[in-house]
């Protein structure tokens, strides 16, 4: 007899269903893994070959996960089994493992199967996706389109969404007829195409569009995987696009035993072409199917479920389930109102450390934002406190390569004899100053013991550089214009005209394409850094600003990578969990964001974020939202996020002295120590006892009120003159304070 108890109800009635077409709507943190890998091992118990079972999802780790928790779960039967005398059952070993895998996994052994079919050979080569922009260029530059006007990325990503909806060229261009740019893309998609075919290669979207081909136009290929596949079970079913929709329809038109496992509260992905309406029209495609609601969460507590479930409820497109839990309500969600995006970072910090002193990790931290931009001022004040952290799905504020672009503009300015970060940007926009001309104006400062930026101020005396001698001096010129600037322009007016005059801002604008625009977005929000230093500076200057983000910068080696703070966006934080979770920036025009404000369909999509967004917490949830902001060089006073509301939790503001330490800390002072460069931290760290008296470089003298033991290291609670009363962990800060 199967042994079932480690399931509930619900769960067990999935598991048993295995007949016929079965939707099952798995709540956040209800256990749908088990389920799926449990139902993979109920229809082979029930005697179905292990290679007649597919279970597609759409991470590797994901399938690998369902590999292993099968093996065990069959391990496990075989070995009961073989402990009853005269026990019988289906023999599992051989025959080939059920196919649990990702679709491109799936599809990709499909297709090296068949595709001799569509005239390709099964030894057919996969482009990446500089692959793909080496090929477009050469396709722009046959059909005479000039890159600068037609740009080869955006035109693959609109290729590639007409891939997902399974258009060819033709199609495109029908789709609007009146379209310009799309009428060049299908032009460009046609000959694309061709190169493809003829290189015997595919780009990562024609792994599914090709497999798709493959069984509509070839009935015998279908109907062989039809009756191959007794069983299909897709996990992640919200976020199915059409391609994969068809795919999953053909295959199981044959024996209808199709279980698909999702949550429609959880479809987060319409931007990459994701369609909830898969899911929600599952009955009507499937009149039979029964439908069975995971409603019991596993991981988070009463409060947070009901915050979860309040907001949800607002989505009219939903197939509709409350989450409950079995371990009580918890603590309350609290809604922290801060002064600003400075005040909302310090918060963090200082319930981070709070947390330590108390017995966590720094791994049981979270921090979620909605977008990138937003990671800046927590990055900062997660290193000054010490903190370590970690951002997924993304780099580091200044490891970014438009950052560091910008960044190397700016010390070039500074120290124009930096050679490193003046042949980073030499090119950068194209000056026409490539390779080549690159290596003849190093050879040539080598040889007459000068600088490079020497060697483009005299270009015109070298006769190996007399074609690229105008644009070489011009550039030149205008450092040496922006140097002088630095000494009398506010450093944020300084920075604009950096962007505008330079032509980096111009390159990004004219790319047009969504990566672009959030590089753009990542340099304007290094403005908000220069423009708070400004403000925090006794005494503001260009290089003040390099020494302060080269400290943090040079920190970073510091950080642990298997206990440290989790930094990420919304969207890549799907599957996981933490027991405490921070949800930064809560306010109208961030989050939901101004471009979905006047789109119901992008309401809900931003809604189901949220409620993304909740159920990553298992402990406690922190929405934070502040009174004014400044992100993208802008200072903005937002209304709190509609989802604030729709949660039902009420705002409670930081303490008292928040106002005062921020007016504290903005205030000049005359004494304010300079931010020095970074120094390495002193082989034998500072001894501190409560009541001794300390000078840090950063926030002057101050009072040491508590210190509290953790392990190697210690928690410091330090009342500043200057920057109010801090939390600081002891090694970070010996290498920049001192004891009196």
């Amino acid at each position: 007899m199967t042994d079932l108890s480690h399931l509930n109800e619900r769960q067990r009635e999935a598991v048993m269903t295995t007949e016929g077409p079965l939707l099952v709507l798995a709540g956040a943190g209800s256990g749908k893994t088990a389920v799926l890998t449990e139902r993979c091992a109920q229809i082979i118990r029930n005697g179905t070959p292990p290679w007649a079972v597919l279970a597609i999802t759409f991470t590797n780790k994901a399938a690998k996960e369902i590999k292993e928790r099968l093996a065990r779960i069959l391990e496990r039967d075989e070995k009961n089994r073989g402990a009853l005398p005269g026990a019988a059952g289906p023999d599992t070993r051989g025959g080939g493992a059920p196919w649990a895998m990702t679709f491109h996994a799936a599809c990709l052994r499909i297709l090296r199967r068949e595709i001799t079919v569509l005239g390709y050979k099964s030894g057919f080569t996969i482009y990446d996706t500089d692959d793909q922009k080496r090929v477009m260029k050469d396709v722009l530059k046959a059909l005479q389109y000039d890159e600068k006007r037609v740009n080869p990325q955006a035109v693959l990503a609109m290729i590639s969404r007409a891939k997902d909806s399974g258009q060819g060229p033709g199609e495109l261009a029908e789709a609007a007829p009146g379209d310009y740019f799309c009428r060049i893309a299908s032009e460009c998609y046609a000959l694309y195409q061709k190169h493809l075919f003829e290189a015997n290669a595919l780009d990562f979207d024609d792994i599914l569009g090709l497999t798709v081909r493959v069984l509509r136009e070839n009935a015998d290929i279908r109907a062989y995987y039809q009756r191959r596949f007794s069983y299909i079970l897709v996990d992640e079913y919200q976020d199915t696009n059409l391609l994969q929709y068809h795919l999953v329809s053909m295959l199981a038109a044959g024996h209808r035993n199709l279980c698909v496992v999702g949550d429609d509260d959880q479809s987060i992905y319409g931007f990459r072409g994701a369609t909830i309406e898969n899911i929600l029209s599952f009955e009507r495609q499937y009149p039979e199917a029964k439908v069975i609601r995971l409603e019991r969460n596993y991981r988070s507590t009463g409060n947070i479920l009901d915050a979860a479930n309040r907001v949800i409820a607002h989505n009219a497109g939903r197939k509709g389930k409350t989450l409950w839990t079995g371990s009580g309500p918890g603590e309350p969600v609290k809604l922290i109102a801060a002064l600003n995006e400075n005040d909302e970072a310090r918060f963090i910090s200082e319930t981070v450390l709070t947390g330590i002193g108390q017995g966590m990790n720094f791994r049981d931290f979270c921090v979620l934002y909605r977008v990138n931009a937003q990671s800046g001022r927590i990055e900062s004040q997660l290193r000054l406190s010490g903190v370590p952290y970690r951002v997924v799905g993304g780099m580091r504020f200044f490891d970014r390569a438009e950052i560091r672009d910008m960044m190397a503009y700016l010390q070039v300015i500074h120290n124009p004899s930096d050679d490193l970060r003046l042949m980073r940007i030499l090119n950068v926009p194209a000056r026409g100053v490539g390779g080549k001309g690159t290596a003849v104006i190093r050879a040539l400062a080598a040889r007459d013991g000068v600088s490079c930026f020497e060697v483009l101020e005299q270009a015109g005396t070298y006769p190996e550089l007399a074609r690229l001698a105008p644009v070489l001096t011009a550039f030149a010129a205008t450092v040496r214009a922006w140097g002088m600037a630095a000494g009398t322009l506010p450093l944020p007016m300084l920075y604009d005209d950096v962007l505008e005059r330079s032509g980096y801002a111009r390159m990004l604008r004219e790319k047009g394409d969504d990566e672009s625009g959030s590089r753009l977005e990542n340099v304007m929000e290094l403005k908000t850094n220069l423009a708070q230093y400004e403000e925090d500076a006794a005494e503001p200057s260009l290089g003040g600003f390099l020494d302060d983000t080269a400290l943090f910068t040079d920190l970073d080696r510091y950080e642990e990578e298997d206990n440290a703070v989790t930094l990420m966006t919304m969207h890549a934080a799907k599957g996981l969990e933490f027991p405490t979770v921070f949800l930064a920036g809560m306010e109208e025009g961030i989050f939901p964001g101004m471009r979905s404000q006047h789109d119901p369909a992008a309401i809900e999509e931003e809604r189901r974020l949220c409620y993304v967004a909740v159920t990553r917490a298992k402990e406690r949830l922190f929405v934070l939202c502040a009174g004014e902001r400044m992100l993208y060089g802008q200072t903005a006073h937002n209304f709190p996020s509609r989802f604030i509301g729709e949660m039902g939790i009420g705002a409670e503001p930081r303490p008292s002295n928040a106002a005062h330490e921020e007016r504290q800390a903005r205030a000049p002072h005359p004494q304010k120590a300079r931010r020095a460069p970074a120094s390495p931290p002193p082989e034998v760290p500072l001894t501190l006892k409560k009541g001794d008296t300390v000078t840090h470089k950063r926030f002057g003298r101050g009072l040491v009120l508590t210190v509290t033991q953790m392990g190697g290291d210690a928690m410091l609670e330090i009342a500043f003159d200057e920057g109010g009363t801090r939390k600081l962990m002891l090694n970070f800060a010996s290498a920049f304070m001192t004891a009196e």
